[in-house]
């Protein structure tokens, strides 16, 4: 299937940033489709574990091609993965840390955009995951995490916005998250779309395997790789789910 072309560039979100305290160097890869001016809903994206690389780009690029403004920030512009990574993976679960403010200052700079509607969507992978589920009270109008850790209090989805999460049976460092977020989201009243694909595991959205050869042993053990047919059904169900929620 051939996708819409998208137009890209990198933004400079941090430095006079619309919120205070965001990361004065934070950039942002940002997509939006090529055709026609808009107004089109924005989408915060946000990345995995191993920062803004060339698949968070892809992903980028093609939820543009869906018919969104979507801006990807670099979570790490403060010092790189290397200084950056853990603290921002213990912010994804414990509710707190600067990657908070650096998220609702991509926010903020979406709705500030011209070509961008007053509804802002949020997805994330792996840690990005992680955050979407973190902020679904933070001002987002749909939450879309795929295969993010839950939340060390469930009670940060009360109240929340629809959530759409996608998750791999053979993951086996999230076994049982899809059931406990679907059970979490029933009680609070969420509405929401939890599926959990059999033959999938980690990170079974990327396009490609990006990993060092070195680690494939331990990838097949975890169940990491992609799947490109259960991820283009989780495409598919994004989209729906963003379309009737940001549209």
């Amino acid at each position: 299937m051939t996708e819409a072309p998208v137009r890209t560039s990198t933004a400079a979100i941090g430095a006079g940033a619309t919120l205070e305290g965001a990361t004065p160097s934070m950039t942002a890869y940002v997509a939006r489709p090529a055709a026609g001016s808009g107004p089109w809903p924005g989408v915060v994206l946000l990345h995995e574990a191993f920062g803004l690389q060339d698949v968070t780009r892809r992903q980028v690029e093609h939820l543009a091609s869906l018919g969104y403004v979507v801006a990807a920030p670099d979570l790490y512009a403060a010092g790189g993965t290397a200084r950056c990574l853990v603290p921002t993976f213990r912010a994804a679960t414990s509710g707190s840390g600067q990657a908070y403010t650096d998220i609702e200052a991509a926010r903020r700079w979406l709705l500030a955009e011209p070509d961008v509607t007053d509804h802002v969507g949020i997805i994330g992978f792996c840690m990005g995951g992680a955050f979407a589920l973190q902020t679904v009270t933070r001002g987002f109008d749909a939450s879309a995490p795929c295969y993010g850790q839950l939340p060390q209090a469930p009670e940060v989805l009360r109240g929340g916005c629809p959530v759409v999460a996608s998750y791999g049976a053979r993951d086996r460092s999230l076994e049982g998250a899809s059931a406990k977020l679907e059970c979490a989201l029933t009680a609070y009243g969420v509405p929401h779309d939890v599926k959990e694909y059999p033959n999938s595991g980690h990170r079974f959205m990327n396009a490609y395997d990006d990993l060092p050869a070195i680690t494939r042993p331990l990838q097949r053990v975890m169940g990491v790789g992609p799947n490109p047919a259960d991820a283009a059904d989780a495409w598919t169900r994004i989209d729906a789910f963003f379309g009737e929620h940001l549209r």
